[in-house]
């Protein structure tokens, strides 16, 4: 089984959570792209989605999901998501696709958080994958300077523009000891966005994809 073999598992098998007659909260990434290529098999029994990033409203309406404004949803029963890392505290790393911030504002709205992934992506401490942190531009600079403060060696990625018009830094070489305190020192810097470390609100249930098929974590 190959490792897109294995998110295909994991995400064929976060339908199980989805109930009938609600709005789905949609992720980012390529294993989230198996989950809308699932999701529309049973679109005639959900109301319709609320997306994280421009690239995933458009795979979804391209199937006739109908997307909705966040701010005309009442709340969302469960929110499926990727991450490029997560630990066996369920908190992960997000943000390799440039879509953190609004993949964090529809987590925080939602019930039911289900992480689906690869085998690959679980690790006992956060940190070996870069931690994306998306920044407003003109203090790109700045938050730099601050990162290296954290101890972390911030890259810029150049070329990216975020859905928000924001631009995003890598912070690579971080051992985060304590996901949720670095959580909240990151964000308390002027001009930070958000980070892509989701520990204050972290996954409730992980679907891992495995050469044996998809297995269910809580």
């Amino acid at each position: 089984m190959t490792q897109d073999d294995m998110k295909k598992a994991a995400a064929i098998k976060a339908l199980d959570y989805i109930k009938a007659d609600t709005i789905v909260g949609v992720g980012t990434g390529s294993t989230v792209n198996h989950f809308i290529d699932a999701l529309a098999t049973i679109k005639d029994k959900i109301i319709g989605a609320v997306s994280s990033s421009d690239g995933s409203t458009e795979r979804l309406k391209s199937y006739g999901i109908e997307v909705f404004d966040l701010n005309n949803v009442d709340g969302i029963d469960v929110y499926v998501d990727g991450a490029d890392e997560i630990n066996p505290h369920m908190h992960m790393i997000k943000g390799g696709g440039a879509a953190l911030t609004r993949e964090k504002i529809v987590a925080a709205v939602a019930k039911t958080f289900v992480c689906i992934a690869d085998d690959t992506k679980q690790v006992p401490m956060l940190g070996r994958f870069p931690l994306p942190v998306e920044v407003i531009p003109m203090a790109r600079s700045y938050v730099a300077r601050e990162l290296v403060k954290l101890g972390g060696d911030p890259a810029y990625r150049q070329g990216v523009i975020t859905d928000n018009g924001n631009v995003i830094i890598d912070v690579h070489n971080l051992e985060i000891l304590d996901p949720k305190a670095l959580e909240n020192s990151i964000n308390a810097i002027a001009g930070v966005v958000t980070n892509g470390l989701f520990a204050n609100r972290p996954a409730d249930v992980l679907i891992i994809g495995t050469a044996d098929g998809a297995k269910i974590v809580k």
